[in-house]
């Protein structure tokens, strides 16, 4: 039986990510759930389904603001290196790298979507972003600056925000 298991614990309420997500938790499943003839191919399937799914999230972020290498697609960039390592590992005829590799992404899932996804969905909600149609509903929402942190809710800009305590000052001089 799988770790993980697709739930509405793990929905954005975000249609176009909650089938990718629960996509790649089915997939994740089957690839837990195979005998070692077929777990290989399995795993490819896994590796094109996170390849396209986090590409296409990169794709969302840099359209609406985040600099290229914030911190949610460089965990994106770690995730497939580990993927791919599972490839070359079980070309080799080594299975049991995939196998733990499956059991970790299992674990870590749940908190990176109700994380750093969590924080994608809000940020590409307040801007009215189409991920179908690529098109920003409210682009003066945009950012001023590109977010380098993880996500519109916990990101940063490339220039920390002014202190509350500076902003207190300066307004009472």
């Amino acid at each position: 039986m799988s770790t993980l298991v697709w739930s509405e614990a793990l929905s954005l309420s975000m249609p176009v990510m909650d089938a990718t997500h629960q996509e790649f938790v089915d997939l994740l499943a089957l690839v837990e759930a195979s005998e070692d003839a077929v777990l290989l191919s399995n795993w490819k399937e896994l590796v094109a389904h996170t390849e396209a799914h986090f590409a296409r999230e990169d794709q969302w972020m840099q359209a609406t603001g985040f600099a290229a290498g914030n911190c949610h697609s460089t965990q994106h960039a770690v995730v497939l290196d580990v993927l791919r390592e599972g490839s070359r590992q079980g070309a080799a005829g080594h299975l049991a790298p995939i196998r733990q590799i499956a059991h970790e992404l299992a674990m870590w899932f749940p908190h990176h979507a109700q994380n750093m996804d969590f924080g994608l969905a809000l940020h590409l909600k307040s801007m009215g972003y189409d991920p179908e149609t690529g098109l920003v509903g409210e682009p003066d929402k945009l950012p001023d600056q590109a977010i380098t942190g993880c996500g519109g809710a916990c990101g940063s800009t490339s220039q920390p925000p002014a202190s509350p305590v500076a902003a207190e000052v300066s307004a009472h001089p």
